[in-house]
């Protein structure tokens, strides 16, 4: 099981602002990932999320993703 987190990165402080949170249950970490890259194009939220993590069953954050190659 992971959970992707979808957030925006404040520009002045770098603070993050989840937007949205989706449960997954997926087969491997590379199959989570391909969803969390697919969702972030897709899923509907208030506003358009700067980035994207992926979270293990542990709570503990195993990717992140920027398509802006921005670090977060």
């Amino acid at each position: 099981m992971f959970i992707i987190e979808f957030f925006r990165v404040r520009d002045t402080d770098q603070a993050h602002a989840t937007l949205g949170r989706v449960e997954h249950d997926a087969t491997s970490l590379e199959d989570a990932k391909v969803r969390a890259r697919s969702l972030f194009e897709t899923l509907d939220m208030p506003q358009k999320p700067d980035a994207v993590r992926v979270v293990d069953e542990r709570g503990e954050e195993v990717f992140v993703w920027s398509p802006k190659g921005r670090r977060t």
